[in-house]
């Protein structure tokens, strides 16, 4: 064997052998630190054991203290309940003591009760009794059995019910009577508010035609001179522009104004102007005028049936016929109204004349209202008393505007009159666009009332129809609603006479054939 390999496994001998010792020391140390830990292991849990046991002690201290605090607690709020029941149970017993009583009570008065049924029984058979031998005495009397004597007592009423019945129909048939009457004089009322009158509209200018442009000149006259003495004659205005072959004649005083129209056409066709030619001129118109101012005045009587009018008063009838209001001929208006009132005074019963007369007269002072300070109703009362009209014509003047408190019917008949004619549509021109608006409002009022589907003013705005929604207004909400209607347009609105409101409710069922 070579000496390498000997040595070779001498190395690993000596290896193995070294490794083998390493490792006995290791478990030597390991068993000795093993050892020691144990120690420590146990010297630890009898630490723990003792700390552990004292904590112990201190837990079943303080748990005996608690058990001995909750078991205080309770017993004190055992004693609590125990007393509250008692205190219930006394109440109890008290109050089954008085159902006790109230029961004794109950069977007292049910036993008396039974007593006086008894009684009450006893009674009536007794009532019975008695009954039986009256009914006996009076058919022994009056010779009728029972049946008998209750025929006859049927005929007897029936009788008298016949007689009453008959009575009662008189009746009734005169109430309603009287009510249409009431309701036809209503009707013809409500027709002579409908009525149309034709109406001359005038303006407060007056166009004369020229026969040439060189006719302003000499009108005109040298440095004015002839326009001049016209103006200062007639009261007026002369306006001479560049419109061809005319002049404008203003004035607010509409007598002045036509005499100053019929002067200039005098003198036109003539041909002379000049100042003394055109006084001459200026008088004839005048006399002219004044003669229509009267024939108009004696015109409006006649076609009135008024008699026996102060000729002062027939003249101030008749300058109306210059007089306009709101382009409403002020005399027109009067016959219109003078009319209306007698036709509703005839329907009223009441006497016609008057009515007519006061009529006539109620816008008299119109004529003068250029001239005078005041006002129509205060200078036409001025001029009607002058000329010793009677008192109920006077205060029908005085009241036509509410200036007083009207105290008559004739007085009332006036005002109505007066409001219907100049009301209606197109009599003026301002109040055709007022009657529009208050068409407008009418339907505005009646259409936005809940539950209302459509609304339309008809008959001038004497009427106006309502359609509801059926399934948001029933049929006794629409005589409700019919009252709150018309309350609200009495509230809301001016208007001459009375509206009709009618109230229409229509249910639709629709269905398809296919």
């Amino acid at each position: 064997m070579p000496w390498y390999i000997a040595g070779l496994i001498g190395l690993v001998i000596g290896g193995v052998a070294c490794f083998f010792l390493g490792i006995r020391y290791r478990q030597g140390v390991e068993q000795k630190t093993l050892g020691e830990a144990e120690e420590r292991a146990r010297e630890i849990e009898n630490a723990a054991h003792k700390r552990g046991e004292e904590k112990a002690r201190e837990i079943r201290l303080e748990a005996n203290e608690e058990i001995q605090k909750k078991r205080s607690e309770h017993e004190k709020e055992v004693k609590d309940r125990r007393a509250e029941l008692q205190r219930q149970e006394n109440r109890l017993q008290q109050k089954e003591d008085n159902i006790d009583r109230k029961l004794e009570n109950l069977e007292r008065r049910e036993e008396a009760l039974n007593q006086k049924h008894a009684a009450i029984d006893k009674e009536n058979e007794e009532i019975k009794a008695i009954k039986r031998s009256q009914t006996e005495m009076l058919e022994r009397i009056s010779g009728f059995t029972a049946d008998q004597a209750k025929d006859y007592l049927i005929a007897q009423v029936e009788s008298e019910v016949t007689h009453e019945t008959a009575l009662k129909i008189k009746e009734v048939e005169s109430r309603m009577k009287e009510e249409c009457e009431t309701r036809a004089r209503e009707i013809v009322a409500q027709a002579i508010q409908r009525c149309a009158a034709d109406q001359v509209a005038e303006m407060t200018v007056s166009v004369v035609p020229l026969p040439n442009d060189e006719m302003k000149g000499r009108i005109i006259g040298r440095e004015g001179r002839n326009i001049r003495t016209i103006e200062t004659l007639t009261g007026v205005d002369l306006i001479i522009d560049d419109t061809p072959e005319a002049i404008t004649v203003s004035c607010f005083e509409p007598v002045r104004r036509e005499i100053a129209r019929l002067a200039l056409e005098k003198l036109i066709s003539d041909g002379r102007i000049h100042p003394t030619h055109i006084e001459e001129m200026v008088e004839k118109a005048r006399r002219e005028v004044e003669a229509t101012i009267k024939s108009e005045g004696e015109r409006a009587t006649f076609e009135c049936g008024v008699r026996n009018l102060h000729p002062e008063l027939v003249k101030m009838l008749g300058r109306l016929h210059y007089r306009t209001s709101y382009g409403q001929n002020v005399l027109q208006h009067s016959i219109e109204v003078s009319h209306i009132a007698g036709m509703m005074a005839v329907e009223l019963g009441l006497d016609a004349q008057v009515a007519r007369r006061a009529g006539l007269l109620h816008d008299l002072g119109k004529s003068v209202d250029h001239e005078m300070e005041g006002t129509h109703v205060s200078l036409g009362v001025e001029f009607a008393r002058k000329y010793r009209e009677k008192e109920e014509i006077i205060h029908a003047i005085e009241a036509h505007h509410n200036d007083v408190e009207p105290r008559t019917i004739i007085a009332c008949l006036v005002q109505a009159a007066d409001a219907i004619s100049a009301a209606r549509p197109g009599a003026r021109r301002e109040n055709l666009e007022n009657y529009i608006k208050r068409l407008e409002q009418l339907e505005t009022i009646t259409g936005t009332y809940p539950g209302v589907d459509k609304a339309y003013a008809i008959q001038a705005g004497r009427e106006v129809r309502v359609m509801v929604k059926p399934e948001q207004v029933s049929e006794d909400q629409m005589v409700i609603m019919a009252r709150d209607l018309a309350k609200k347009i009495e509230e809301e609105m001016e208007y001459p006479g009375q509206i009709k409101v009618h109230v229409l409710r229509e249910t639709k069922v629709v269905e398809y054939a296919k």
